[in-house]
C-alpha cells in the first residue's frame, strides 16, 4: 500500500512510520505545520510543532530513507480547532481539543489529502487497534478497538472517526506497550527515543489555560450562586475560566457553611451564572449527547446496553442507551447504571460494546449536551 505517515516529531509517531516501512508499504512521511508562528524549541512535554519537532521527524524519515513533506495546515487548525475550543469554552462547555484535532486535522483534512494524491491509508502512533469483522448483516468491516497498553490506550479520542476514515487507517503501535516503543526508537538509533510526551494543549504551550481564553473572550463578568440555596455569594469576569467539577481558583472569599470544599457544580452561558456546591452536587446519572458518530451501525439499530467512557482516561461505566430524535437531529440518552462525578457539557461520551469477547470495542460516539444530577437535593 501507499502509506502517509503523519510523523510529530515525537517516539510514537516514529516507530509508526519505521513499522510501515518494515511492513513492506511505500511510505511519504509528512508533518503538520499547525501554527502560523511555530516556536523554534519545545518546553518539555508542553506544546508540539514546533521547528524542532519538525526537525526531528525529518531526521527519523532521513534514517528510514522515505520522503518527508511539511503540510501546512495551521488555517485549518486554527477555524476547527482552536476557534471551536474558544467558542466551547464561551458558551460555558469544556471540549477535548485533541478529539477535535483528529476529527478535523489528522482524519479529515489530511485523510482527504492522502486519498486525492493516490494514498491507500494514513498510519498514526496512536495507541489503538483496527481489526476485520464481519458485521450482522454479513458485510466485511473494520472495527476500532481499545489498544493493548491500558494506560496509553488513545481509542476514546479516535471515537469521532467514520467507518470510511478507519477503512484507510494504520495504527501500528496498537498491540505494544509504551516502554517497548521507547527500547523499539533506540534500537533503531532515533534521537527521539527519550523525547518527552506531549501532555498540555499543543496552542497553548504555557500551561495557562485562563490567561488564553481571557485574552481571546476578554471580560464577561457574572455571578457565583450557592447552589443549595440559589444565593449569590460572588462575581467572576467570565465563565470561561471555570469547568465542572472545579475546585480551585474560585475566587470565594469566604467558606462554605459546614467548612466543606465547593466545587462547579454548574455553568449558564447565556445569563452568566456559575454554580457552587458540595461534592454531592457532582454525581450525575443521565448523559444526553448529540452529533453521534456510529462505528458499529448495524449493532447500534438494537442496542441498549453499552459502557460509556466521558473522558480521555477513565470514567468507564455501565449504561442503557436510548436513541431519540432531539431539535437538532439524532440524540442519544444514557441512563448510567453507576453515577459518574463531575461530567461536563462538551465532552465526549465514546461507547464501548458489553460483551465479554469483544468489550474493547468502540460502537461510537456524541457530544454531551446535558446531564442529570442524582445526588443533588
Amino acid at each position: 500500500m501507499r502509506v502517509l505517515a503523519a510523523m510529530s516529531g515525537g517516539v510514537d509517531s516514529a516507530v509508526a512510520a519505521a513499522r510501515a516501512v518494515a511492513a513492506g508499504h511505500e511510505v511519504v512521511g509528512v508533518h503538520l505545520a499547525l501554527s502560523a508562528n511555530p516556536a523554534t524549541l519545545r518546553t518539555g512535554s508542553r506544546g508540539c510543532c514546533s521547528r524542532e519537532d519538525a526537525g526531528d521527524a525529518r531526521r527519523v524519515a532521513d534514517m528510514l530513507g522515505i520522503p518527508f513533506y511539511v503540510w501546512d495546515f495551521a488555517e485549518r487548525f486554527r477555524e476547527d480547532v482552536i476557534e471551536d475550543f474558544v467558542a466551547s469554552y464561551a458558551a460555558g462547555e469544556t471540549p477535548n481539543p485533541c478529539l477535535r484535532c483528529n476529527e478535523k486535522i489528522k482524519f479529515e483534512a489530511l485523510l482527504e489529502r492522502g486519498i486525492e494524491l493516490g494514498f491507500d491509508a494514513v498510519a498514526t502512533g496512536h495507541y489503538a487497534r483496527l481489526a476485520r469483522e464481519i458485521d450482522p448483516d454479513g458485510r466485511e468491516r473494520t472495527v476500532l478497538r481499545r489498544a493493548v497498553d491500558e494506560a496509553k490506550d488513545q481509542s476514546y479520542v479516535l471515537g469521532v472517526l467514520t467507518p470510511e476514515q478507519l477503512e484507510h487507517s494504520l495504527f501500528p503501535l496498537g498491540d505494544s506497550l509504551k516502554p517497548d516503543i521507547r527500547a523499539e526508537a533506540e534500537a533503531a538509533g532515533f534521537s527521539v527515543a527519550s523525547k518527552p510526551d506531549s501532555h498540555d494543549i499543543c496552542f497553548i504551550p504555557s500551561g495557562d489555560t485562563q490567561a488564553f481564553l481571557g485574552a481571546k473572550i476578554g471580560v464577561r463578568p457574572g455571578a457565583l450562586v450557592e447552589a443549595s440555596t440559589g444565593v449569590e455569594i460572588g462575581r467572576h469576569e467570565g465563565v470561561h475560566g471555570f469547568t465542572i467539577g472545579q475546585r480551585k481558583g474560585l475566587g470565594l472569599e469566604r467558606p462554605a457553611q459546614d467548612g466543606k470544599p465547593r466545587y462547579v457544580t454548574a455553568i449558564d452561558a447565556d445569563t452568566g451564572t456559575v454554580t457552587v456546591g458540595g461534592n454531592e452536587y457532582l454525581s450525575v446519572d443521565e448523559l444526553v449527547a448529540d452529533r453521534p458518530y456510529w462505528l458499529a451501525d448495524p449493532e447500534i439499530r438494537s442496542l441498549e446496553e453499552c459502557d460509556v467512557q466521558v473522558r480521555a482516561h477513565g470514567g468507564v461505566v455501565p449504561a442503557v442507551l436510548t436513541r431519540v430524535r432531539g431539535d437538532t437531529g439524532e440524540e442519544f440518552r444514557l441512563a448510567l447504571r453507576e453515577p459518574l462525578r463531575g461530567v461536563a457539557p462538551g465532552q465526549a461520551a465514546v461507547l464501548y460494546a458489553r460483551d465479554a469477547e469483544r468489550g474493547d470495542r468502540v460502537l461510537g460516539s456524541a457530544t454531551i449536551r446535558t446531564t442529570h444530577s442524582v445526588a443533588a437535593v
